[in-house]
């Protein structure tokens, strides 16, 4: 851990309004065990950088259950913005209202996780970033990628952030990245334009942060290189939306379709199906079918890994 020395953090507490699991909330914000931009210590509580309107942040969220409360430190220029986030971030405006599961794996989740929660971001680009680096290739690679970016570029996470964390780079200085950098980094070709697109267009994307997740969607996909699935990846996160499916995801469709119907393979259209009836919360129901841990048979050639050098 980074010590900064003569900096105190502003500090605050949140009392959720019911059970709060602060992993499975968060998951969906974590690429991976090391992400430089979140991270879980050993005492169980989460760090995670923000690049905030006002700046840089670093906030670190702790379970007290003695108290029934979340303690919430942040340290940088964006702490106070941090903190008045933290609510929506921990699913604050998430409604589970009116959804009802059949008996099976997905009630049993729901029933074992309680304190699941949609979580809003609210920083669009910041979600944005690593959906595109996710299209069309393996997690693998798209965690390389993110934290070499995060690692050559990234600002240092303020305050006493645990070593290796940073700040997402700014639009701007994405743009300064040399192509021979994001060769270094992994990311060529299409991701590449599609990455400097939207960073060329970076304020009027975090505009749709503040309009409902299907408009927003709209408003992402006018950007070259950005679909429906990074699209719906987005706004998820910077939205907590909880009717908005991730459609053309590689796995997704069969392990939706496993857990309702026992078959190993799905489509797209087959997933929508079956998760119509749960509409406004066919995104939470996705949740806890990824919560269940249930796996679809393997059948065929896995998604290929490319080279970190060529795309």
């Amino acid at each position: 851990m980074t010590l900064t020395a003569g900096v105190l953090p502003l500090e605050r507490r949140y009392r959720p309004s019911g059970p709060l699991d602060l992993d499975a909330t968060l998951g969906p914000h974590r690429r991976g065990r090391y992400d430089p931009c979140h991270r879980v210590g050993s005492d169980g509580a989460h760090w995670r950088t923000w690049r905030t309107p006002g700046g840089g942040a670093t906030v670190r969220l702790a379970t007290d259950p003695a108290a029934g409360e979340i303690s919430t430190q942040a340290w940088g220029a964006g702490a106070d913005w941090a903190l008045d986030a933290v609510p929506s971030l921990l699913g604050a405006d998430d409604d589970w209202t009116g959804l009802e599961l059949p008996p099976g794996a997905v009630r049993d989740t729901r029933r074992r996780l309680p304190g699941l929660r949609l979580s809003s971001s609210r920083r669009v680009f910041e979600a944005l970033v690593p959906a595109i680096l996710e299209q069309l290739v393996t997690g693998i690679e798209a965690r390389r990628a993110w934290t070499a970016l995060l690692r050559r570029f990234g600002d240092p996470a303020p305050g006493p952030a645990p070593d290796g964390m940073a700040v997402l780079p700014s639009p701007a200085a994405m743009l300064s990245i040399t192509d021979w950098e994001w060769h270094r980094i992994g990311l060529d070709g299409a991701r590449r334009r599609t990455l400097l697109g939207a960073a060329s267009v970076a304020s009027r994307l975090e505009e749709v942060g503040s309009v409902p997740a299907e408009a927003a969607m709209q408003r992402l996909m006018t950007v070259r290189g950005i679909g429906v699935w990074t699209a719906a990846e987005v706004v998820q996160r910077s939205h907590g939306a909880g009717d908005v499916v991730s459609v053309g995801d590689y796995h997704l469709p069969s392990v939706v379709g496993f857990v309702f119907t026992g078959r190993p393979r799905t489509d797209d259209a087959g997933m929508l199906a079956l998760l119509e009836p749960y509409r406004p919360h066919r995104q939470r129901v996705v949740r806890l079918v990824e919560a269940a841990g249930v796996a679809a048979p393997r059948y065929g050639p896995r998604m290929a890994l490319r080279n970190n050098r060529s795309l």
